[in-house]
């Protein structure tokens, strides 16, 4: 079995006091997180890369991740402390989330219908409801039980497995910067990976998916033009095929589905699970 201990701690660490925290959540609180979550799906939209949203600046193409190599990368630095935190699993079992109840969620925390707030918990509850592409397995987890428990239901009740987060080594001064690729790219082989991407709502919520592919993972030591270094969580799908051609990569990277690879680096606050051999 998996060492809980472990992954409970270290998530904790992640995410300051979760589970241990009610909801507190006012509108101002929420604002910054949920407009860049719909500006940068805005941006998304835009045919316009030239001026996109800085944070699109994590896709990259495979052949650039060699020794030495410099890419624009951006790593914000970010206050986990005032993000959404996770409720217990009994609290987040005893609210709907489901588009269907949209209009009782929003009542429940007091934001109004049309709101950019309202907006963007719309976006996310059909993200989670989007079904999965062909071979994927996907889930959102509203709760750090739920997660385990999805994680270990894809993996197996005997497997053992572990976390991966993009650690700062330094304090990053300027969020988007040129990064040199220092050292040589670790791979780490795995069969199955599964990235876990927060998505905008009053608590925290993480959108969690993987298949068994071509993927590839890396650790990778960065060194910015300010002298901060990231050790980052990189992974490349090799098969694009069946992805959306209107996925914001394609045209970030000039590319479409089963052309190229695609790659990008998760940012700090998002967790990659893999399973231990």
């Amino acid at each position: 079995m998996a060492d809980f201990g472990f992954i409970t701690s270290l998530i904790f660490l992640l995410y300051s006091s979760l589970l241990l925290q009610h909801l507190q959540i006012t509108e101002g609180k929420l604002d910054n997180h949920l407009r860049s979550r719909t500006d940068r799906d805005r941006s998304s939209s835009s045919s316009h890369i030239d001026h996109m949203d800085p944070e699109l600046n994590v896709f990259f193409h495979y052949k650039n991740l060699k020794l030495g190599n410099k890419m624009k990368i951006y790593f914000p630095k970010k206050d986990l402390s005032k993000s959404p935190h996770f409720l217990s699993k009994h609290e987040s079992d005893s609210i709907p989330f489901s588009s269907s109840h949209l209009s009782y969620i929003l009542q429940l925390f007091s934001f109004p219908e049309g709101s950019k707030q309202a907006l963007a918990m719309k976006d996310t509850l059909h993200h989670c409801e989007f079904p999965p592409i062909r071979g994927e397995s996907k889930f959102c987890a509203t709760s750090l039980e739920s997660m385990l428990d999805s994680i270990i239901g894809i993996f197996g009740l005997s497997s053992k497995f572990k976390v991966l987060t993009t650690t700062y080594l330094t304090e990053i001064i300027t969020p988007l910067q040129n990064y040199t690729v220092f050292e040589d790219p670790i791979k780490i082989s795995t069969p199955m990976i599964i990235g876990c991407h927060t998505l905008p709502y009053p608590y925290a919520v993480f959108y969690c998916h993987g298949q068994v592919s071509d993927n590839k993972l890396y650790k990778v030591l960065l060194a910015g033009e300010d002298g901060g270094r990231v050790e980052a969580i990189a992974i490349c799908h090799m098969d694009t095929s069946q992805w959306d051609s209107d996925h914001v990569a394609f045209r970030v990277l000039k590319t479409v589905p089963g052309a190229s690879p695609v790659c990008h680096f998760f940012p700090s606050d998002n967790l990659v699970w893999v399973p231990v051999s």
